[in-house]
């Protein structure tokens, strides 16, 4: 029996986190990325889920919690489902980031079994933790807020698009995904 996964990217992050890489660090919403939650929520709730995960992180708990308020369960915090470790670069604004590797980046997708952004998470490692994560899941209708990274992750490793193409498929902020399992 196959079952439905909704996977959800949150919406837009607080204005003072634009341009930084943020993986997983813990901000909120801006104000419309909060009010982006507000609408979204009751549209989501449709969907009818039998239950609603999160990666325990702020900016995609607050639109859980609201999505679980509309259906009447619990939103259940899942660190599997956080966005990449991205060790030392985290808060750093990217073109500092640039200027301190140079091309440094690209090893994210050129290496992407051994290259460690700031020492982080190897997109690889991302995968099999996002795909484990999305295996574990109950054979009901699954509604996650997750992250672009394990969203893409995900959606390439299932349609077999080669890694270099990941960052293609990431959703915009509040954009969702249904995946069949």
């Amino acid at each position: 029996m196959s079952a439905q996964v909704l996977l959800v990217r949150h919406t837009e992050v607080a204005r003072a986190w634009r341009g930084r890489c943020y993986g997983q660090s813990d901000m909120g919403l801006s104000r419309a990325g909060a009010a982006h939650a507000r609408t979204l929520a009751p549209e989501l709730a449709e969907w009818k889920p039998d239950l609603v995960l999160h990666s325990g992180l702020r900016r995609a708990q607050i639109l859980a919690d609201a999505i679980a308020t509309f259906v009447g369960v619990a939103a259940i915090a899942d660190p599997a489902w956080m966005e990449r470790d991205f060790g030392s670069w985290e808060g750093k604004r990217w073109t500092a980031i640039y200027r301190e590797t140079g091309n440094a980046m690209d090893g994210m997708i050129e290496a992407p079994e051994s290259f460690r952004p700031g020492n982080g998470e190897t997109t690889m490692e991302l995968a099999a933790r996002a795909n484990a994560a999305l295996r574990k899941l109950p054979s009901q209708r699954v509604l996650v807020v997750t992250h672009g990274g394990p969203i893409a992750a995900i959606v390439g490793m299932l349609q077999a698009v080669p890694v270099h193409d990941w960052p293609g498929l990431m959703p915009a902020a509040g954009a969702m995904v249904v995946v069949v399992r």
